[in-house]
């Protein structure tokens, strides 16, 4: 049976899992088919995807959209475009709204893509697995801070890696389009450059940079062990995918080969994902739709990166096994600028990096596991002398990761259960009292794959990714808020056989609560056999 899934796995459904839950698939998952509107099973069609995840909030002042992308993928070529800046919104745009929708039917798995302008990433994302009917989704993102990009004509490639045979038919067709608002947006979230890496990984800021900020698209991803790397374990212990040390995943940025940040990755699941597309059909994953980068403050850093040089910019991951394929890390570089001064001059004052903890234990018997418990941190403080005094910043990062993982032999029963903790403060002090700004970041994993004697595989899941943020002014709070995006699913299918005779059930949840000093969002969707039965708002 192993074999069975980790072909599954590599083909990209992706495999997860946790405990032998001693719960007959019946009981959670087909409870709810009882309604008259609820099929006993999966039908060949269900509900388009959607998430609990607030809309954009767009301002009521003039608009203007501009296609950037109206295409069909059916392999590895990328779309290529030009984009031209809109005519009759301004100079000025308050904010800039990404939006892509998408069509697929047939058999299709999972696929990662992305959307370049200028070279610059504006999106990455994931596509949901169709019904025979096929489906359509879209995904919104206010991509305003890359506003400087967007002042001129850019080139534009779209990709979504696709494969199109007598198998896998669906093809699948997206439009990308920006709407653009007229207005002015607040200064410290529109950079006045935003920047790529060359060929070489480097990059020269311009000399007046006082505000530096990375992004990371950091996924696991491509169909090998590093999609789930969750999952790996010591070469020690018997599991189809292993790892030299174990799961402990994190990424790193260096500048000129000295570390400049360290972040906990998100532990993304695809709509292929704990082999079983049942559980994502309409409810996808958080992120799964938009893959949100890692940002580093690379502030502390400006002061040597201002000399008009080129300088190394290096993104890794670590403990991926040498040589090991899975991996993309696409990097921005934004930059705020002194507009009154021409060279902005300063110092990294501290570098300190704490000892990386790792522990992987195996302990092999009946029920083989694997426990890990690691972590790390960083400090970082420089400052810059600017036009308005001189600006110190120091970043503070700490990053844990415990898990149990158990699996019986065959992998018929395969589990994780898994917290990733970020948490990070960031003190700016200059003219005025200092500001930190400290954000909580915890991501949770817990969940069961067990296939029964008679091929009944039954998963069942819960992903959490929650942040605290708490802003303060000479210590005291001047903003806060609280982010809980919880999803649940338990679905059942006969493995093996074609999909009409898959005789699959399935309920799936998700709950999206923001709330804080800017106001309260809440809303709860909820599905059973792919028909949404529950959709509710409200604070």
């Amino acid at each position: 049976m192993r074999n069975r899934i980790v072909m599954s796995m590599l083909a990209g459904a992706t495999l997860l899992a946790s405990t032998l839950l001693g719960v007959s698939p019946a009981q959670a998952t087909e409870a709810k088919a009882q309604s008259a509107d609820v099929p006993a099973e999966f039908g060949t069609d269900w509900h388009d995807p959607l998430t609990a995840a607030p809309p954009i909030a767009k301002p009521a002042t003039k608009s203007c959209q501009v296609t950037l992308a109206d295409t069909e993928f059916r392999d590895f070529t990328p779309y290529q475009g030009t984009y031209t800046p809109p005519k009759g919104c301004g100079a000025h745009w308050s904010k800039v709204v990404l939006r892509l929708d998408g069509t697929v039917k047939g058999r299709q798995y999972d696929r990662l893509g992305y959307l370049h302008v200028g070279g610059v990433e504006i999106l990455r994302t994931s596509t949901p697995e169709p019904s025979p009917d096929g489906i359509a989704w879209s995904v919104e993102k206010d991509v305003t801070r890359y506003s400087a990009t967007f002042r001129g004509t850019q080139n534009v490639e779209m990709l979504i890696g696709n494969v199109v045979d007598d198998t896998y038919t669906g093809v699948i067709g997206v439009k990308a389009t920006l709407t653009f608002y007229e207005g002015r947006p607040a200064p410290a979230q529109t950079p006045d450059r935003v920047l790529t890496l060359g060929t070489d990984s480097t990059v020269t800021t311009p000399r007046n940079s006082e505000r530096i900020i990375a992004e990371v698209y950091a996924t696991g991803s491509g169909g090998g062990c590093e999609e789930f790397w969750y999952l790996a374990v010591p070469d020690s212990a018997p599991y189809s995918c292993q790892a030299d040390k174990g799961p402990y995943r994190e990424v790193q940025i260096k500048v000129d080969g000295q570390l400049a940040g360290i972040a906990a990755p998100f532990p993304n699941v695809w709509t292929g994902g704990w082999s079983d597309p049942f559980l994502w059909y309409v409810i996808p994953g958080p992120r799964a739709f938009d893959v949100k980068p890692i940002e580093y403050d690379l502030t502390p850093f400006a002061g040597l990166l201002n000399d008009g040089r080129p300088h190394h910019v290096d993104v890794s991951v670590v403990d991926v096994p040498e040589g090991q394929s899975g991996w993309s890390a696409p990097v921005n570089v934004l930059v705020w600028q002194d507009a009154h001064r021409a060279h902005v001059t300063g110092n990294l004052t501290l570098d300190r990096a704490g000892e990386l903890a790792n522990s992987s234990t195996y302990t092999p018997g009946s029920e083989e596991r694997v426990d890990t418990d690691a972590g790390h941190r960083l400090t970082v403080a420089g400052y810059v002398d600017t036009s308005h005094g001189r600006v110190a910043t120091t970043v503070d990062r700490k990053l844990t990761n415990t898990s149990v993982h158990r699996w019986i032999d065959g992998e018929n029963m395969d589990g994780l259960d898994a917290t990733w903790t970020d948490d990070e403060s960031v003190t700016v002090d200059g003219r005025g009292p200092a500001r930190t700004t400290a954000t909580h970041r915890t991501y949770t994993m817990n969940g069961a794959t067990t296939i029964g004697t008679d091929d009944r595989l039954r998963t069942v899941l819960t992903l959490g990714d929650r942040a605290a943020v708490v802003d303060t002014r000479d210590g005291r709070r001047t903003g806060w808020s609280r982010l809980d995006d919880t999803y649940s699913g338990d679905a059942t299918y006969t493995l093996g056989v074609p999909r009409d005779q898959r005789h699959a059930v399935g309920t799936s949840s998700e709950r999206y609560r923001l709330y804080g000093s800017g106001g309260c969002y809440d809303r709860s969707l909820a599905t059973a056999q792919g028909v949404l039965t529950e959709d509710r708002s409200g604070c």
